[in-house]
Formats: C-alpha cells, structure tokens, sequence
C-alpha cells in the first residue's frame, strides 16, 4: 500500500486526473473563458433567461473577441489560432454558464466565419474575418429552412445569374438563425444551376431581412432569427468560390458539432455541480440528502457520465490536431455526449427536488437549453444513421 500513500490526492472536481493533458496554455486560456463567463454571464444569466432576451449582445460580441473566443481555432486574419482542444475548453466553459453564449461563439466561429476561411476567396477573408474577430460584426449561418432540416439538399432558397456583370439574385427563407437579427453579415446556402453556393451576403442589402423569433422555451439568451430574402441582389464576388453542393455546409457543421461534444459537458458540469452541493447542504431526516445510499448512487452515475464525456472530448479534440478526426466520429461525439448531459440534469433536477425548476438554480434552464443542443446542428437520428453506415457500409438515410 505504500505507493498509494505518493499518490495525489483525489479531486472531486477532475476524478480522472483530465488537467493532466493539458500544458500551461491550454489551463490559461480556459482559466480565461472561465473567468469571463463568471464575471459577465453567471450574475446576469438567469435574468436573461426569464425575459427571453440578450442584452448587449454586440458588447458580448465585443468582449469574446477581445479574449480570443471567436474563431480562435482559425489561424490569420485576426484569428487566435488555438488548438482543437484549447477551442474545446472554451466551449465547455461558455455552455457551463449558457448554451445561448456558447451558440453565439460557435455560429460566429465555427459556421460563418469558418465558412469563410475554409471557402472564401482572399478578398472576402480579408474584408470580413478580421472584423469578425474583434467581435465588431456579427455573423450568421443560413442553411436551415422552414421545410428542410436534416435534408438540406432539398432547400428551396434559390440563386440565379442576372445582369451582364453576372449579378446574383437570391430569394427564400432560413429558419432558426443564431444571431440573424443582430448580424452584419450573413453565410447563405441556396441552390443555383450548378448546385449549392454558399454566398457571403451583407445583411445591409435591399431584400435582406432577419425578423427574430419569439416565444421559445429554450436557447432564451439567445438571439435566434428568421432570414427572408426578397430579391437580395449581389454581384458575382459574393459567392465563396472553394464551396460547391453539401460539402461546403456540412464541412462547416462537422467543424461547430465538434464545439457542442465540448459544450454538452459544460451545461452537464454545472448541473452536476449544483446538484452536489445541495446534497452537501439540504436536510431531510435529520442529515444532508448526500449522506443518503440512493443519492450517492445518482451523483456517482452523474460523474461517471460526465466525465466519460470530457474524456471522449478530449480524445476527439487531440485527433482533431492531428488531422485524423472523421465526421463520424464526431457523431459519435455529439450523439454520446448531449444524450448523457441531459440525462445528467434531469438527475440534478431530482435532487435538487422542487428547487430544481426555480432559475436560483442553473438546473432546469440547462435542462430546457440542451433540448435545442439535442436536435440542431444534427438530430439524434441523424447521428444515427450516420454510425449506423459507417458500422455496416450500407445506407439507410432513405
């Protein structure tokens, strides 16, 4: 037994030792997101919540970029690039705080400026990435539309050539924008003759319109949008040159899906937290609730879960790294972990008993939040059935 005796001490907060991965930038930069979010979110966030609103969002915008947050694993151009990992650990610090923060970063980052980057000509990355960067624009991601979800190749927003300049003429609708309304610029997919384009388009445009939807019970401090486009004329630069049919789109979701793998644990964590010091602190019987068999049992299935996930994060993030991360892969990321963050609040939610649907606590707000992180981005199904061709070489998505 002595070499247990030269063992470290145990750590509720990190059972499996995970800080051990990570080098001193890596602990820097989340000690940075995390600091940020407790200032400027956790005091504010509830409230946020309860009025359905997001105040500020553009000093948000503002202040993430001044840190690094948006883009930051991009490299050039403004952009801080940081590592696959180091990007997760943001994630999982601004959804441990709200799933609507970390929304705002990843559509910013991942999809519309990563879009960009991967598909834009030289010209666009120059104009928009750095501005995008500092926060001081704001973008969006068009690909989901009000008939064409998880069929994007059935989307009916169309791009036809006009004029002798070889103008383009778009015209649709998106649904279910993060950040439309308060966009500077917009990422649009739409079919043409020559397949899917994705399209840079300047919300300022005649024919652009982003009216914000209401009356959601999740994502709530979050900006979410409808995009219409009424005869939005662009010229011919405006389309990303590198991007033709689903690849383009689907590189961008592969890309942002691996930020939820990270973010999912982040609202999972502080459920989890939550839930342990209630139990250290709410008497019934004489004793506090965590001194109870049927509790610890909860707590201990709740760790497990929880950092299972970070580990598999943390695996998906170093092949990322390297270049060997599949999209199935993150799939499998995705699938696993907001499927357990769920199950990990609605435990919380049990023992903090009926305290756990007030927003004193962050239960039932990540709980409601993390319904939207199930579906978007890539329904369970989906996810499915993209395991399900990888494991057995045949295709079932119709």
């Amino acid at each position: 037994m002595a070499e247990f005796a030269k063992l470290p001490a145990f750590d509720p907060a990190d059972p499996l030792g995970l800080d051990d991965q990570l080098d001193a930038e890596d602990l820097a930069i989340r000690d940075t997101v995390r600091t940020w979010a407790a200032d400027r979110v956790l005091p504010h966030v509830a409230g946020w919540f309860e009025e359905g609103e997001l105040p500020d969002i553009r000093g948000l915008a503002r202040e993430l970029g001044g840190i690094g947050a948006l883009g930051m694993s991009l490299t050039g151009y403004g952009c801080a690039g940081a590592s696959a990992v180091q990007y997760g650990l943001a994630c999982l610090e601004l959804e441990a705080a709200d799933s609507g923060i970390r929304s705002l970063v990843s559509v910013q980052g991942s999809l519309a400026m990563y879009a960009i980057h991967s598909f834009g000509s030289e010209e666009q990355k120059q104009h928009w990435l750095p501005r995008m960067a500092s926060g001081d624009v704001i973008g969006c991601f068009g690909l989901t539309e009000p008939d064409h979800g998880s069929d994007p190749a059935g989307m009916r927003t169309y791009a036809k050539r006009d004029g002798s300049g070889g103008d383009w003429v778009l015209n649709g609708r998106k649904m279910w924008i993060t950040n439309g309304s308060v966009a500077g610029v917009a990422v649009v997919w739409a079919q043409t003759d020559d397949g899917i384009r994705g399209f840079v388009v300047p919300t300022d445009t005649p024919g652009f319109s982003a009216p914000e939807i209401k009356h959601k019970w999740s994502l709530r401090a979050s900006v979410t949008s409808e995009l219409v486009l009424d005869d939005v004329r662009l010229p011919a630069d405006a389309v990303l040159p590198e991007a033709t049919g689903l690849r383009g789109p689907l590189g961008c979701l592969s890309h942002a899906r691996y930020g939820i793998v990270w973010g999912a644990m982040g609202a999972a964590r502080s459920c989890f937290e939550a839930a342990v010091d209630y139990a250290k602190t709410r008497e019934q019987f004489g004793r506090p609730i965590g001194g109870f068999q049927l509790t610890q049992a909860k707590l201990a299935d709740m760790a497990v879960e929880l950092h299972k996930g970070i580990l598999l994060a943390h695996h998906l993030g170093r092949r990322m790294d390297a270049g060997r991360l599949r999209p199935e892969q993150v799939s499998f990321g995705k699938l696993n972990n907001v499927r357990e963050a769920i199950d990990i609040c609605r435990t919380a939610r049990t023992i903090l008993g009926a305290n756990g649907i007030s927003l004193e606590y962050p239960v039932m707000r990540h709980a409601t939040n993390l319904e939207s992180v199930l579906t978007y981005e890539g329904t369970v199904e989906m996810h499915q059935l993209v395991l399900g061709k990888a494991l057995t070489g045949l295709d079932a998505f119709r």
